[in-house]
């Protein structure tokens, strides 16, 4: 009984050693991949241990001490004895011998073949990191065509845009079907651990190659990676629920009504509107309802000319007359002002964010011509709000630059201090 507790020592060993793909008991195929790092089998149904092609007396032995106690044996074995034992007559378990029991029942891949499973698994993984690395390249972000037009059509070669592109991996249409294990670095399986080729081109095409572009990967912190993984590779987060369509839907109309009536009410009148991007009014308010629920009381914005009026009416809530009188003279502003034109101006306002039912202090930044001149200043007055209330790890003041800094890379100041966590 010491020898075999031994060979189940052993037996722990081995499982955690190297890689197998075998065939399951008890009927038709269950394929089953063996992580290294995990331990044993990342399956949920029991497999033939590693060892059992090599050594019939040695699964003779196992299945003996089994049969006296289960708990002799490693849980490998036990699973793979209770797997089979039911389809003995009750009374019969130990008449018969564990080679016939695993006669016409056990099949094993020739090493030839667990070769070429090894490598479509390899193959699959590589596949599924190169679309985290280049799938930007192929996001859909022209909603107009133009870059059809353009003479640079670069599209990496590592990324199935048609079928034909499979061989670039060593598989091919049959392939398709299959099902595979997926890594640990991907989460496109949701709750399950294997998916077939089809549904993960599938999934991974709706993550990295949709209307929004993702490049992480040159980030060193495998934490942070597997965060934005996660964030964009779930099944189902894209989607949104009839409360948050209608929510989207209000401010949505919201948005561009008001960018329809300045084009009626004073259609010369420069103002620098929002046509073709109202969407940022939903967006900024999403990130403000998520601050405040994260805890943060007070944003400060920066933004350049185009939408700051919409912002200041939808966002900031800016009382209407007081932007309207901008652009009629007839009309009593409250105060004075600096005298600037309409699209630099900016507004401070506390109040009541719906969503969490918390007061909430919005600002947003006078800005001059000279857009990205603000960037420091928005953040130099979040870092003094910090400072002056003793928010040390940023949990209370927060700040947004929309659009701010669209320069040339290395020109003026922009990379002089956006080279660090913010919203832009």
């Amino acid at each position: 009984m010491s020898q075999l507790r031994a060979l189940a020592g052993a037996l722990r060993g081995g499982c955690a050693g190297g890689s197998q793909w075998l065939l399951g008991c008890g009927g038709g195929p269950a394929r089953r991949w063996l992580d290294p790092r995990r331990g044993c089998s990342t399956g949920a149904s029991p497999i033939v241990p590693p060892v059992a092609s090599s050594s019939s007396s040695y699964v003779e032995e196992m299945y003996f001490a089994w049969l006296e106690d289960h708990n002799n044996v490693h849980e490998s074995w036990d699973a793979f004895f209770r797997n089979i034992q039911p389809s003995s007559p009750s009374g019969e378990a130990g008449e018969g011998r564990p080679s016939a029991l695993l006669q016409g029942r056990v099949l094993y891949h020739s090493p030839g073949m667990a070769q070429k499973v090894v490598e479509d698994h390899l193959a699959v993984h590589t596949l599924i990191r190169a679309y985290q690395i280049r799938g930007h390249h192929v996001a859909q972000l022209d909603p107009l065509g133009i870059l059809d037009a353009d003479l640079d059509s670069f599209v990496p070669s590592d990324l199935i845009t048609t079928i034909d592109k499979l061989g670039f991996y060593g598989l091919d249409e049959s392939d398709l079907d299959k099902s595979f294990q997926l890594p640990p670095t991907t989460f496109i399986g949701g709750g399950n651990t294997t998916l077939p080729l089809r549904e993960i081109i599938r999934r991974l095409e709706t993550s990295y190659c949709g209307h929004i572009g993702v490049e992480f990967m040159f980030i060193n912190n495998v934490d942070k990676c597997q965060w934005i993984r996660q964030k964009f590779e779930t099944p189902g987060v894209m989607q949104f629920t009839n409360a948050e369509k209608r929510t989207l839907l209000a401010r949505l109309v919201r948005s561009t009504r008001f960018e329809d009536f300045l084009a009626r009410k004073w259609s010369s009148e420069k103002r620098f509107g929002l046509e073709g991007c109202e969407v940022l009014i939903p967006a900024l308010k999403t990130i403000i309802d998520k601050s405040s629920a994260a805890g943060i009381d007070s944003v400060i914005m920066g933004m350049p000319h185009r939408g700051r009026l919409n912002v200041l009416a939808n966002v900031i809530r800016k009382e209407l007359n007081q932007i309207f009188c901008q652009f009629d003279p007839k009309l009593e502003a409250a105060d004075e002002g600096s005298g600037d034109v309409k699209y630099h101006l900016g507004m401070c306002h506390e109040r009541i964010n719906r969503e969490t039912d918390k007061s909430i202090t919005l600002s947003l930044m006078a800005n001059p011509s000279h857009l990205e001149a603000v960037d420091p200043v928005v953040q130099g007055k979040a870092k003094a709000e910090q400072f002056y209330r003793g928010d040390d790890r940023g949990q209370k003041v927060t700040f947004v630059m929309p659009g701010c800094h669209v320069r040339v890379s290395g020109c003026c100041r922009v990379e002089d201090h956006l080279q660090q966590g913010c919203r832009h």
